[in-house]
């Protein structure tokens, strides 16, 4: 009779040490989780701020303790891209995509990387395949990036349907207003083009960029009297030594040259 109990004796001995040793790694597990969610939480701040260099440093501690979390390795990619190493980007974006891969803003961000580059062809399946998903929250942002990707490619027909879908979704979004007015100028649909302008400096009247995309639109149109006043915005509010505030007191001075009012 003494062997069963000694049988039964190790087995329960070996079934505590077993639940023990389970206990601990899933205590670890967890301290891990904790410290990498703060590590990334850290990374995140540093990258809100544009500090990618301090973020990336955070992001790195947090990838030693998780390297199989989505999105860390999204979140790693945007830094990488805030610093325009695009390679090393796309291969965060990727990884972020091999994990979960219906992650939608990996894809967005994977798509961005492409537009960084000027690599037209390769967002463009990228951000239809995003238009075209239900779950995505924002397709807007998806055809104005494809509307984006077909106007560099001087496709404008396609441009202007893929703005023209995003602002029936978001008629107040002025990144699709400002891409749509830009489209109808490379057109010389220079009326249509001011009209678009028009709509997006009502929604941002701050964006100096804007009151320069509608002083041309207005000059190609020949309302050089409109032209004046948003060229002279552009000086009021763009930085005194950018580009763009020299290119709006170029213009204004051939205006005047001319004598075109």
């Amino acid at each position: 009779m003494r062997k069963p109990i000694l049988t039964c004796m190790l087995f329960l001995f070996a079934t505590i040490a077993f639940t023990a040793c389970g206990s601990k790694q899933t205590q670890n597990h967890q301290e891990k989780q904790k410290q990498a969610e703060a590590f990334r939480n850290l990374g995140e701040a540093y990258l809100q701020q544009g500090n990618y260099a301090a973020a990336l440093k955070e992001l790195i501690k947090a990838e030693t303790l998780t390297p199989g979390d989505p999105y860390l390795q999204n979140v790693m990619g945007r830094a990488y891209l805030g610093r325009e190493r695009f390679d090393m980007a796309i291969q965060y974006f990727k990884k972020a995509l091999e994990l979960k891969p219906d992650f939608a803003q990996a894809s967005n961000n994977l798509g961005a990387t492409y537009l960084a580059q000027q690599k037209w062809d390769e967002a463009i399946p990228i951000f239809t395949e995003l238009s075209q998903n239900i779950l995505y929250g924002t397709p807007h942002f998806a055809f104005s990036n494809l509307g984006y990707a077909y106007y560099n490619k001087n496709m404008y027909g396609a441009a202007k349907e893929n703005y023209m879908k995003a602002l029936d979704m978001e008629p107040r979004f002025v990144i699709a207003l400002r891409g749509l007015g830009k489209t109808y100028l490379a057109m010389g649909q220079n009326q249509k083009a001011a009209e678009s302008f028009e709509k997006a400096v009502e929604i941002a009247p701050k964006y100096p960029e804007l009151h320069s995309d509608l002083a041309k639109a207005y000059i190609a149109s020949k309302d050089f009297s409109k032209a004046y006043g948003e060229l002279e915005k552009t000086i009021e509010l763009a930085s005194k030594e950018s580009e763009l505030s020299k290119e709006a007191l170029d213009i204004l001075s051939q205006l005047r040259r001319k004598g075109l009012k």
